[in-house]
């Protein structure tokens, strides 16, 4: 069975429009989460990122768009933009292509004026992006919550085994939005602070935007530094509640459980872990039990929210980009604002960034509904 691989990848977020720019940021400690006064949003300051518009604009004139794209189909177009042309990976009816969202267009349902309500619909999104770069075959758009970003990678290297596609361009985004904001206020989930994941003192989610792009193949001529190779990959849905996650940690378990057998691994074999870690009480605890129950309670974990806040459907695909950058640099980024424990099980949370040989990392994510998503990714060289 061919080996498939993550290789050319492009962050666009409110540090920048390049992986680069986002990993310089990271490797401070430095956040872009700010203080947002906005009463036509919300009534009360919250923390967020948000990518700065007229920056967004100048990148996508680039373009030279033949038509009129919504905010965050040309987000997704600038980091697709970027990946494609360093990859010089030809598209062919041998390329897919696959987009994770959480609510794709939903701006456009609180502002009709410039687009018709059918932009809304997920397939719309993908055919926008498909037909701008020439993209043979359909889209194939993963909306499943917040495991939307682990899943489509999981997703894209399920098909290349299949010999459905050589190599498969995997993009993800979601915006900052009322109704967005308003959903996760109405849980009194949304912090007033910045968020502070597995901390004791922790007061909920930030919520943040992105768009991240990845190229997943099977062509070991493609690699490049931080590539990596996906060992294993797997999801399940332990079925508990719309919104709330299991108490035992039984999905995100089994899909651990899954992943490191489909890898060939046990706990003792992965270096570090790249959480979910929204810093909301029943989630961070879901966690921990979780990594307990899987022997991974000592092993180096840490949240990126406190960097980018909560970015939804393209929060998987972010932080496992960012992995492949750990990986190559051998260092271990900090939690971002993590002080003091506050779950029930011992995990080993990354308090300061350090200098560490990391060879293989495990990337998780639970969202609404009960879906639960792992893959276990390893470097390709030291």
């Amino acid at each position: 069975m061919s080996k498939v691989y993550l290789t050319h990848n492009n962050i666009v977020s409110s540090f920048g429009f390049d992986s680069a720019a986002a990993i310089q940021n990271i490797s401070n400690e430095i956040t872009g989460l700010k203080l947002i006064d906005d009463k036509s949003v919300l009534p009360n300051p919250f923390y967020s990122s948000r990518i700065q518009q007229d920056k967004l604009e100048e990148k996508y004139q680039q373009l030279n768009p033949r038509e009129k794209h919504t905010r965050l189909e040309k987000m997704l177009l600038v980091s697709l933009k970027e990946t494609i042309a360093d990859s010089k990976v030809k598209i062919t009816d041998r390329v897919g292509l696959i987009i994770s969202t959480t609510k794709g267009n939903i701006d456009v349902l609180e502002n009709q004026t410039e687009f018709d309500e059918e932009r809304a619909y997920l397939g719309a999104l993908g055919n926008k992006i498909k037909i701008h770069f020439g993209f043979k075959d359909d889209a194939i758009v993963l909306s499943n919550a917040c495991v939307s970003g682990v899943l489509a990678v999981a997703t894209a290297k399920r098909l290349i085994t299949q010999n459905r596609y050589d190599h498969i361009f995997v993009a993800g985004g979601d915006l900052v939005t009322q109704f967005i904001l308003s959903g996760f206020n109405s849980f009194q989930a949304l912090s007033e602070e910045p968020c502070r994941p597995y901390c004791k003192t922790r007061t909920g989610i930030n919520i943040g935007e992105v768009a991240a792009s990845v190229l997943v193949t099977k062509d070991q001529s493609l690699l490049i530094d931080e590539s990596v190779v996906v060992l294993g990959e797997a999801s399940c849905n332990d079925a508990n509640h719309i919104s709330g996650p299991s108490r035992t940690g039984e999905g995100l378990y089994r899909s651990i459980e899954s992943a490191l057998k489909q890898a060939n691994l046990t706990s003792d074999d992965i270096d570090y872990i790249s959480a979910h870690g929204t810093a909301t009480s029943f989630n961070d605890e879901m966690e921990a039990i979780a990594f307990n129950r899987a022997s991974l309670q000592n092993t180096p974990l840490n949240s990126l929210k406190g960097y980018f806040g909560h970015t939804l459907g393209a929060s998987g695909l972010l932080e496992t980009i960012i992995g492949m950058h750990s990986l190559h640099q051998n260092t271990l980024y900090a939690s971002l604002g993590f002080k003091e424990l506050g779950v029930s099980q011992p995990i080993n949370v990354i308090k300061k960034t350090k200098k560490q040989y990391i060879k293989s990392f495990l990337k998780t994510a639970s969202g609404f509904g009960g879906c639960n998503t792992a893959a276990i990714f390893q470097k390709v060289s030291n």
